[in-house]
Order: structure tokens, then sequence, then C-alpha cells
């Protein structure tokens, strides 16, 4: 049986980083590996979840949602048996859900506003990776694994339309670069220059790649690569604030 997947590629980066973000800020436990794969699992199975809010195929994509969730619920039930409270951060997930599927069942998947709430869903599970090692909440899981992981992936947003869907239109690429720099600029006046420079790739293949002849397969390959640089300078970023 050919497994039913999503097509956002992007999405990947969005469901690994934020998440071990989390662990090396929080400290690793056993019950991390489960926890990731029911969020993987979760992840796939929100793809014909959302899905089902077109009204289309609705039995295939109930059975797919089945297929992952049972095995995602049973998975996420190891983590929150240790720690309760995780239950949580799936309530702050649910407004975010909700707005995807406002969006797609308008069949506008691609909205600006559709891709920040899948932002901040999935960062959201940075927070959730390290609250189960620390139970608590603190302010360099805040800023180095939520809020940096939110400005990144909302600069990759800016980036993909600058290079596919807003392609010919000079103001949107003005507002990627202005994003980028402004980003830097913010984050060696607030002291943290480890940081900035983690967001010094963005801003260059932003501008450097800009207007030229892409394929969709070749601007995925490059967002690996900067996705990868960016996770281990936060990281580094994050032991050296430990």
């Amino acid at each position: 049986m050919k497994l039913f997947l999503p097509k956002q590629h992007g999405a990947w980066a969005m469901l690994i980083i934020p998440f071990w973000l989390g662990v090396i800020n929080g400290g690793y436990l056993w019950q991390h590996i489960p926890f990731f794969i029911g969020w993987l699992l979760l992840y796939l199975a929100t793809y014909p979840m959302l899905l089902l809010f077109k009204k289309k195929r609705i039995p295939f994509y109930t059975k797919w949602t089945l297929i992952y969730i049972v095995p995602a619920l049973l998975l996420l039930g190891i983590p929150l048996a240790a720690r309760p409270s995780l239950f949580y951060f799936g309530l702050l997930m649910m407004p975010f859900f909700m707005i995807n599927a406002y969006y797609t069942s308008k069949n506008q998947d691609r909205a600006f506003m559709n891709d920040i709430s899948a932002i901040f869903a999935f960062s959201i599970a940075g927070l959730a990776s390290n609250y189960l090692t620390q139970g608590s909440m603190t302010a360099t899981a805040i800023i180095f694994t939520f809020t940096t992981s939110v400005l990144f992936f909302i600069g990759c947003t800016f980036y993909v339309k600058s290079m596919i869907r807003e392609k010919k239109n000079a103001k949107f690429k003005w507002i990627s670069w202005s994003y980028h720099f402004v980003l830097i600029l913010a984050w060696f006046i607030g002291g943290f220059w480890i940081a900035a420079l983690a967001f010094i790739p963005s801003l260059l293949r932003a501008i450097l790649f800009y207007g030229k002849k892409l394929s969709p397969k070749q601007i995925g390959i490059y967002e690996i690569i900067n996705s990868g640089l960016f996770f281990i300078i936060i990281a580094i970023q994050i032991f050296l604030q430990k």
C-alpha cells in the first residue's frame, strides 16, 4: 500500500526543527522518541483530516486520517502519562488547526495567513518538547525554541513566495529583503549575535537567488541546507545560554 503523504515539503523542516530545539534546550528523555514519532504521525493525520473539509473523497481521507491518528494518539499517550499538563499545548494548537481548516475549506491552502497559522502550531511543539523535561517554560525556551522558529519560517514563507507565486511582484521582493535584514539587526541589537548569524544565510539566499530560474526542487534543496544551518547555529546559541 502506497502511503498518502503531504505535498508541502517545507513542512518537514517545521516538523523537525522546533521539536528538537526544544529537546536541546530542555534536555533529552527517552519519552521524546515516542513523542516525536507520535507528533510525526499526528502531522501525517492532519493532512487528510484537513482535506476532509473540502468535502471530496471523504471515505479515502477518513481512512488515511484513522491510519495515522490511531497510532499517533497511542504514542503521544506515553509523554502525556509522564507529564499530563502537556495536554494544554494541544489546546494551544487547536485555534491554528481551525484556521488551517477554514482556508482548506475555501481552497486557499497557499494563503499567507494559512502558512503563518501552521508555523505557530509547529513552533508550539518545540515548547512542548522542552516542557516534557523541565515542567516549566523558561525565557530561553520561549526565545530560542519558539520565537526563532516562528521568525525563521515566516522568512522562509516570504522567500518562497518571492521566488514562485510573487516572483513578478517587486514590492513583495522588498518586503522579503527588509524582513530578513531587520530581523538580523534586531538580534544584533538585542545582544544575541549568534542568533543573528543563524538568519544571515536566509538574507543572502533571499537576495542572491531572487530572479534566478530555480525549479521548485532546487528551491527546496537550498531550503534544506538553509534550515540545517539555522538549526545548528541556534543549537549553539542554546548551549551557550545554559
